[in-house]
């Protein structure tokens, strides 16, 4: 404890010190790294952030709320979040997908006082994105700039509506990017410490100049739902992509590979007498993909893909979900610790649903293969009709529509055809049932 205390205690001395020197002239402030306000003699981030609080707002959710009817059809208010305007002549505004779902009806409150009533254009589960348009003047929006620039260690400013307040500003720094793993989504999460809390969904994450480079989405908590400082934002890289291709059609089309992807880790590593612990391991290659044709085969490690690190699978998920298709990405990979480079196409979707490899089966989104206690599920596709669904990873596959299920060929021809499956899963040692529209 006395060694904590006097670490303090130095630190403490050391801001005392150097703050007179840093500020001693007005010359030496303005060459300083912060913002310099040299008429009230202050170091300061507003000038830049202001510009963009105006285009922050709070959106509420109206629909049929829970408990008993009181006769009144009326929509009530179910949810509320923030969101950020990025197209003002439009009256574009981009929130987060749990913000609206389940409503019938959207308000926007802006800063000014104004309430506008909102049309939903479209949403994506898969990113946990959603636009909202309105008819009005007099609207600001916020520049938004390419999250791939970002720096760990960056400053970060999370603008929102948390806990019932009104509009609140908290700062952090960029602790992590290409977080993922927290789901069954199409993840590559900014991490920040900025104060995030309920209320904050939908609202955006800005640099030190108040551009967007996120949209803050969920946090981190180590119990009671409060802020723990880990908070993960949508980077604007996928962003703009996902409110594209909304505002063109009001949905998202992705393509794909045929690679089946698992997330490489300490353990897999081991197995495998790896001497890395971060990549993507092709657990199957579907027949006749577009993976197959790069020359990717089962047991390759993915390295690197359009030139980024890959974290785990996420990452490789993540730039394939916000690639049409038609786009090819150039891949890194590593096999029997040679490297090698692939050119992948992103494919259109076959309309066929079930894919039975040599060791796994691809259904719907769902990847399965046969394990020591039976079928079980090791990835599930963002936004696919399994993860909308709720299966999960780890989920242990018993029967389909009640008839058993024990070998992959069996799945195979249970999950064939296009019509509503119910899945009897095995899961944490509880029996669940998950029915597949």
């Amino acid at each position: 404890m006395r060694s904590i205390i006097r670490a303090g205690g130095l630190s403490v001395l050391a801001l005392v010190v150097a703050v007179p020197l840093l500020a001693a002239t007005p010359a030496a402030a303005q060459q300083s790294p912060v913002p310099f306000d040299a008429q009230r003699g202050v170091f300061t981030f507003a000038t830049g952030l202001e510009r963009a609080l105006p285009a922050v707002v709070q959106v509420t959710t109206l629909g049929q709320s829970e408990g008993p009817s009181s006769g009144d059809n009326e929509p009530r208010p179910i949810s509320s979040g923030s969101g950020a305007i990025i197209d003002a002549r439009e009256g574009i505004i981009v929130t987060n997908n749990h913000v609206v779902e389940g409503g019938r009806k959207f308000t926007v409150d802006m800063t000014d006082g104004r309430i506008f009533d909102a049309v939903l254009i479209g949403t994506d589960k898969a990113t946990d994105l959603a636009v909202l348009k309105i008819e009005a003047t007099g609207l600001s929006q916020i520049e938004v700039v390419n999250s791939d620039s970002l720096r760990t260690g960056d400053l970060a400013f999370a603008v929102g509506y948390p806990l019932g307040l009104d509009q609140t500003l908290t700062m952090g720094v960029i602790s992590g990017m290409g977080r993922s793993g927290m789901g069954d989504r199409i993840e590559d999460y900014i991490q920040t410490d900025a104060a995030v809390n309920s209320g904050n969904s939908g609202g955006p994450l800005l640099d030190s100049r108040g551009r967007l480079i996120g949209i803050n989405t969920s946090i981190l908590s180590g119990g009671g739902g409060g802020n723990d400082g880990i908070a993960f934002a949508v980077p604007s890289r996928i962003l703009m992509y996902v409110v594209g291709q909304l505002r063109e059609s009001g949905e998202v089309k992705r393509g794909t590979t045929g690679a089946i992807l698992g997330s490489l880790n300490a353990q897999r590593s081991r197995d495998l007498g790896l001497g890395i612990v971060r990549g993507a391991v092709i657990e199957d290659v579907a027949p006749g993909s577009s993976a197959e044709a790069a020359g990717l085969r089962r047991g390759d490690i993915v390295t690197r893909i359009q030139n980024r690190p890959v974290s785990n699978a996420g990452t490789v998920a993540a730039t394939i979900g916000i690639a049409a298709p038609g786009t090819v990405l150039e891949v890194v990979y590593l096999r029997e610790g040679r490297e090698g480079r692939a050119s992948l196409a992103v494919e259109t979707p076959a309309v066929r649903s079930v894919t039975l490899g040599a060791d796994v089966v691809m259904a719907r989104g769902a990847a399965v293969r046969l394990a020591s206690d039976g079928l079980q599920v090791f990835s599930v596709e963002g936004g696919s009709a399994l993860a909308a669904a709720d299966l999960q990873a780890g989920d242990l596959i018993r029967a389909v529509d009640g008839a058993p299920v024990s070998g992959l060929s069996d799945l195979a021809s249970a999950l064939e055809g296009d019509r509503s499956h119910t899945l009897s899963v095995l899961r944490g040692g509880e029996s669940v049932e998950i029915t597949l529209p």
